[in-house]
């Protein structure tokens, strides 16, 4: 336990800051963001908070495996919350939000937080499935 678990902690509330302040307008705000045909205001919004809700579901239970050492586990875990910050650039798909200057801004800040949580995703891989030179030795007599 303990590696990377610091700069785990610091992306995961980064993370569940930005999200949930950009989420929540999203879910309240709904009408004020481009909308996809079909779907009115009341279904979008209750669409977006119970999205947020699942997607932080994962990261709270990847932090959990993380914190136990189940590392394939929480990594997977981890890179399904991670959507909860890229999935906002899905935004400009359907035109530009015409929303103040703050709140657009969190489009980006959530996205800064999906991508800094798939770089330590990648890190976390590529160090805690590394094979030591100790155990290649232990494996060859």
């Amino acid at each position: 336990m303990g590696k990377g678990l610091t700069p785990l902690r610091v992306i995961l509330g980064f993370s569940l800051l930005s999200t949930t302040i950009h989420y929540a307008h999203n879910a309240i705000r709904y009408a004020d963001y481009p909308q996809l045909q079909g779907i009115s205001p009341l279904v979008g919004g209750i669409v977006v908070a119970v999205t947020w809700v699942l997607l932080t579901a994962f990261g709270w239970l990847g932090y959990r495996a993380y914190t136990q050492g189940r590392y394939p586990r929480a990594l997977a875990f981890l890179l399904v919350y991670s959507l909860a910050g890229m999935v906002t650039l899905g935004h400009f798909l359907t035109g530009v939000p015409r929303i103040p200057a703050f709140w657009f801004a969190t489009i980006f800040t959530d996205a800064a937080a999906g991508l800094a949580l798939w770089a330590f995703l990648t890190w976390a891989w590529a160090t805690l499935n590394r094979v030591t030179t100790r155990d290649q030795l232990s494996t060859q007599r």
